[in-house]
């Protein structure tokens, strides 16, 4: 499929760029997740290097007890690492402020490369009313702060619900708000990325497969912007379109990418790589490496202990062919 890149002097910064000045203005040193736990809380807290995929899960997905004793916020950081991850992705950011976000990063010594608040799906961009989309910015002016504070390089957010309004309308009601956001992104130095999702907006539901990317985008190329991308969730739209052509589609603009199993056979999610999950992973790695991927990719899965979460990172190590 062809790139519909739009030929200026913007486009002209990649997505690798991004990816490595945020890395330059984050770290002076590099830590394996294992030497992580033990640094001194005055170190400077970054991923490893020389790695060309990296692999983080949700905070969501770590356990928030442990023989029945609550886990904090920097034990369970230190789990996600425990379990081989390079790093986290906040997606609890509606629940801590900046603050404690950045200090139990400091203290956990466990990178943080993104933030996000499901809020999202409540107090909509979408949304016909002004305070809920007041809202739902604020909510995301919080997420870049936090990101930014942390560490990380971006923040995702799902844009709106199609029920919303007809389509030219609500695009253009999330455009008007995430555009009064781009100055701030980009005063932190982070992007705000869209994630592909089953909310009836740059897709046909209730379509058969084969759908194409196209209309994200388009979407994505509206803003004209390096600090706005795609957040490229690969199993939630296999049951609507072929994953390697829409990493073709997406090229520069999928910055990120979340990671999940789904079986189109049975229309359900599915453990990465299980036996159910019939998402062509091999035709993945061939899209990957055809747009030059390198960067995060966090798993959204169901979670747990240290147990399941190293299994998750087996997965995912496996459905990229990675040793």
């Amino acid at each position: 499929m062809p790139d519909t890149q739009p030929q200026d002097v913007s486009a002209a910064i990649s997505r690798r760029s991004f990816l490595a000045a945020g890395t330059i203005a984050a770290a002076a040193t590099s830590l394996s997740p294992a030497q992580a736990q033990d640094k001194p809380a005055s170190s400077i807290v970054v991923p490893p290097t020389g790695k060309r995929i990296l692999l983080s899960c949700k905070l969501t997905m770590i356990a928030k007890k442990a023989e029945g004793k609550d886990l904090t916020l920097v034990e369970r950081l230190k789990l996600a690492a425990q379990a081989g991850f390079d790093g986290v992705d906040f997606d609890e950011a509606g629940a801590f402020t900046i603050e404690q976000a950045r200090d139990a990063v400091k203290e956990s010594g466990v990178f943080v490369h993104n933030a996000i608040n499901h809020a999202h799906w409540g107090q909509r961009l979408t949304s016909a009313k002004e305070e809920e989309r007041n809202t739902g910015r604020k909510n995301i002016e919080h997420c870049l702060r936090l990101s930014h504070a942390a560490g990380g390089s971006a923040v995702l957010i799902v844009v709106g619900r199609g029920s919303d309004g007809p389509a030219e309308e609500i695009d253009e009601r999330a455009r008007q708000e995430i555009k009064k956001l781009i100055p701030l992104a980009a005063s932190l130095g982070q992007q705000i990325l869209f994630e592909n999702v089953w909310n009836q907006m740059h897709y046909d539901h209730d379509a058969p497969p084969e759908q194409s990317a196209d209309r994200f985008v388009k979407f994505v190329d509206s803003f004209n912007s390096n600090w706005v991308g795609m957040y490229y969730d690969i199993g939630n739209h296999w049951k609507y379109g072929q994953p390697r052509a829409w990493l073709n589609a997406f090229g520069r603009r999928a910055v990120k990418l979340d990671v999940k199993g789904f079986s189109r056979a049975k229309n359900k999610f599915v453990d990465i790589t299980s036996e159910e999950d019939d998402l062509p992973w091999g035709e993945v790695q061939k899209g990957m490496d055809e747009i030059g991927f390198t960067g995060w990719t966090t798993a959204e899965v169901g979670g747990g202990g240290l147990d399941r979460l190293t299994t998750v990172r087996k997965q995912m190590q496996k459905a990229f062919g990675l040793s």
